[in-house]
C-alpha cells in the first residue's frame, strides 16, 4: 500500500442494533439478533428464523421526501451512508461532492424488486407496471441511491462477489484512495432480507433447520451446525488517507494495514475442500501489511455455521498460522447476526474496530458440542478482554471468492 489509510467513520444497521453502541453492547454480551421472521410468510418452511432488523424506519434517517418508491435494500444502504457521514463529521464544507465516493457491496440487493416487477408485468401486462419501480431492479441501485442522498459524485461503484462483497468494496475503495482520486470513500456492504433469497437458500438446503429434523441454530464451529441462518444488515466505513484525516482533525478509529482478494477456480459451492487459495490470500494480505504471524491479536472468522465452510476455515487458519493457530483467538459474530451475505464482511470490520478500541473480543455463541475437526480457540460463549492490536478479517464465498483484510490499532 502506497498511502496510510485510516477509518474515520462507522455505521451499522443490523439485527443486533441500529447504531454502533447498541450493536457492540449486544455483541459483547452474547445477545443474539436472530428471531422469527416477520417480513414475509414462512409458514410453509421448516426454517423460520432470520437476523431481521425489527425497528428500521428509513424516514427517521432520510426524511419522508423521495423514499416512497425505494426498496428495502437501497433504503438500508442510503440510511447507513447518511449515518456514517454524520459519524465521520463530514459535510460538503469539509470535502466537495467530487472529493467523496461510495463503494457498496451488493449481490442480491435487486432480486426482490426484479421478481416483483416481472410478476406484475406478467400478471397485469407491461402497461400496468409502475415505471417508478424500475430503478430498483438494477444491481447498482443501493450504491446509486446512497450517492444521491449523500451528494457523493467522486466515485460510485458496486461490488458483486457474494459473501466477500463487503470486504471487496473496502479493498476497492482503499485502492482508489491510494491512487489519490478522491479524499474520502464510504465503503461497505448491504443486504436486505427478502423472500426470494430466503426461498432460494432454503431450496438449496443450506439454511439451518431445512433438512430432516435438524435444529435451527446458528452455531459456528459447533458439532450441531447444519447450515446458516440468513440475516440482513448495512455496514459502512469512511476511509481516508492519513494526511487528509489529520488535516481536518478527524477522529481515527483504526488503520487499514493490508488486504488481498483471490479466487479459487476449483470451488463449486460446498463440494471442494481446497484450502490452498485461502492460505495464499491471508499470506498476501499479511505481506501487504508487513506483519508477522504472531502480530495478529485476533481473527474475525467468516464462519456461518455451515458444515463444510467452518471446517474449511479452521483448516485454512491451521495451515497458515501453524503452531500459532492454537494460540490466536478466533470468533464468529454470525453466531449472533446470522449470515448477512453482502454486508457480513463490512459488519465484521465494524466489530473488529470496536474490539481494537475497547480491548474486548466478541464471543462465538451457541458453542456447546466440540467438533474434532474444529478444535481451535473460538472465544466460546463469553467475550474476552484483550489488548487487540491487529485483526485479521476473513471472507470466503461459496463460489470461490476469498478476501482478507488486516485492520490495526492506529498509532
Amino acid at each position: 500500500m502506497n498511502s496510510r489509510l485510516v477509518i474515520t467513520g462507522m455505521s451499522i444497521l443490523s439485527p443486533m442494533g441500529e447504531n454502533i453502541d447498541g450493536f457492540w453492547n449486544n455483541l459483547i454480551n452474547g445477545v443474539s439478533g436472530i428471531k422469527d421472521i416477520t417480513l414475509f410468510d414462512v409458514s410453509k418452511y421448516k426454517s423460520k428464523k432470520a437476523g431481521e432488523i425489527s425497528d428500521f424506519d428509513a424516514k427517521e434517517i432520510l426524511g419522508k421526501k423521495g423514499i416512497r418508491h425505494i426498496d428495502r435494500t437501497s433504503l438500508l444502504a442510503s440510511s447507513a451512508a447518511k449515518l456514517v457521514m454524520g459519524d465521520a463529521k463530514i459535510t460538503h464544507e469539509t470535502y466537495t461532492e467530487d472529493d467523496l465516493g461510495i463503494v457498496i457491496g451488493s449481490t442480491y440487493g435487486s432480486i426482490d424488486s426484479i421478481s416483483s416487477f416481472d410478476l406484475e408485468a406478467l400478471k397485469e401486462g407491461p402497461n400496468f407496471v409502475n415505471p417508478m419501480d424500475f430503478p430498483n431492479t438494477v444491481l447498482n441501485a443501493p450504491a446509486s441511491r446512497a450517492s444521491i442522498f449523500c451528494k457523493a459524485t467522486g466515485l460510485n461503484s458496486t461490488i458483486s462477489t457474494g459473501v466477500t462483497s463487503g470486504l471487496d468494496a473496502i479493498i476497492y475503495a482503499s485502492d482508489f484512495l491510494s491512487l489519490g482520486r478522491v479524499k474520502a470513500v464510504l465503503a461497505g456492504g448491504v443486504h436486505g432480507l427478502t423472500s426470494d433469497i430466503f426461498w432460494g437458500a432454503y431450496r438449496s438446503g443450506i439454511l439451518s433447520g431445512s433438512k430432516d429434523d435438524a435444529i435451527e441454530i446458528s452455531a459456528p464451529f459447533d458439532k450441531r451446525r447444519n447450515g446458516f441462518i440468513i440475516g440482513e444488515a448495512a455496514a459502512l466505513l469512511v476511509i481516508e488517507r492519513l494526511e487528509d484525516a489529520l488535516k481536518r482533525n478527524a477522529k481515527i478509529y483504526a488503520e487499514i494495514k493490508g488486504y488481498r482478494c483471490t479466487f479459487n477456480p476449483k470451488k463449486i459451492y460446498h463440494d471442494n475442500f481446497d484450502t490452498e487459495e485461502g492460505v495464499r490470500c491471508i499470506s498476501l494480505a499479511m505481506k501487504d501489511a508487513e506483519l508477522n504471524i504472531d502480530d495478529i491479536s485476533y481473527v474475525s472468522a467468516c464462519a456461518n455455521s455451515s458444515v463444510t465452510g467452518d471446517k474449511m476455515e479452521t483448516k485454512v487458519i491451521k495451515d497458515y498460522f501453524g503452531n500459532y493457530a492454537q494460540k490466536v483467538p478466533i470468533s464468529a459474530i454470525k453466531s449472533m447476526t446470522g449470515e448477512c451475505l453482502d454486508a457480513s464482511g463490512a459488519m465484521q470490520c465494524v466489530a473488529s474496530i470496536m474490539a481494537i478500541n475497547n480491548g474486548v473480543i466478541p464471543p462465538t455463541i451457541n458453542y456447546q458440542e466440540r467438533d474434532d475437526e474444529c478444535d481451535l480457540d473460538y472465544v466460546s460463549n463469553k467475550s474476552r478482554k484483550l489488548d487487540v492490536k491487529n485483526v485479521l478479517i476473513n471472507a470466503f464465498s461459496d463460489t470461490g471468492n476469498i478476501s482478507s483484510i488486516i485492520i490495526s490499532k492506529y498509532s
